[in-house]
């Protein structure tokens, strides 16, 4: 689906890189991407984006994303950043109208607004289309910014952090609503995720990234979850076991530097 070849980048502030001819690629379906804190991850989904000066080349497919003009990006692609929640009073309406701003005129049409509202109703929250944006709950707010993403009908969606501050029903509730839009919608997701057991549990495919921003491992999460991997990766010593549903549950027990 997507593939990352030889990526090199490293911030002007500092002399390291932090990736260094990285090589990854993503599959189609709910991908997710694993590291421990400065992995790279964050960084990495700004590379996909287009908002880093990087070296290498990026595919989709036979398209070199990294050849793109930004306008070409945006048809291609929606990203939702990590971000403030409460940045907003303006209505989930409005707000959601924001994601149509490349095809915005100077008056919104019936066309626009069309969109936005079988968008809101397939997201099941229509109903809040009036209220304001800073009211609504942080599970609300994320499901607001998801619409505002897929109100272009991109074919890719690079989201950083979305289960960050929500509690765990919400969070799987937002993986549970992530997979129901890459079926009715044959979309394409990057999702950068903390919770390895979350990701256990929902992704299709899995990339893990070492602390040096290097590739270590690919696949799905029964092959790439493993005891050896949290202790190399993580620095953590645990347990991996399969549930009834043949996917991993991780126990950790204690870093490596206790022993």
């Amino acid at each position: 689906m997507l593939k990352v070849n030889n990526l090199r980048f490293s911030y002007r502030e500092s002399t390291a890189n932090v990736f260094d001819n990285l090589n990854i690629k993503f599959d189609k379906g709910f991908n997710v991407i694993l590291g421990p804190n400065g992995a790279g991850k964050s960084t990495l989904v700004k590379a996909i984006f287009g908002l880093l000066d990087y070296q290498g080349d990026i595919y989709y497919g036979h398209k070199n994303i990294s050849k793109m003009k930004i306008c070409e990006k945006i048809e291609l692609m929606s990203y939702l950043p990590q971000m403030d929640l409460d940045i907003s009073s303006l209505t989930v309406l409005e707000m959601v109208l924001l994601g149509r701003l490349p095809e915005l005129g100077h008056k919104v049409s019936d066309e626009d607004l069309n969109i936005v509202m079988e968008t809101l109703k397939a997201l099941n929250i229509n109903r809040l289309a009036t209220n304001k944006f800073n009211q609504l709950s942080g599970g609300q707010k994320k499901i607001v910014f998801i619409a505002q993403t897929l109100v272009r009908n991109p074919e890719i969606i690079l989201l950083d952090e979305p289960t960050n501050s929500l509690d765990l029903q919400k969070q799987l509730e937002l993986c549970q609503l992530l997979r129901r839009i890459i079926k009715d919608r044959k979309i394409d997701i990057i999702v950068v995720l903390h919770d390895i057991n979350l990701a256990a549990r929902y992704a299709d495919h899995i990339v893990i990234i070492t602390s040096d921003g290097e590739y270590y491992d690919s696949g799905s999460a029964k092959d790439v979850i493993t005891e050896k991997m949290l202790r190399e990766v993580y620095g953590v010593i645990g347990r991996v076991t399969l549930d009834e549903e043949n996917k991993p549950v991780i126990s950790a027990k204690r870093s490596i530097r206790d022993s």
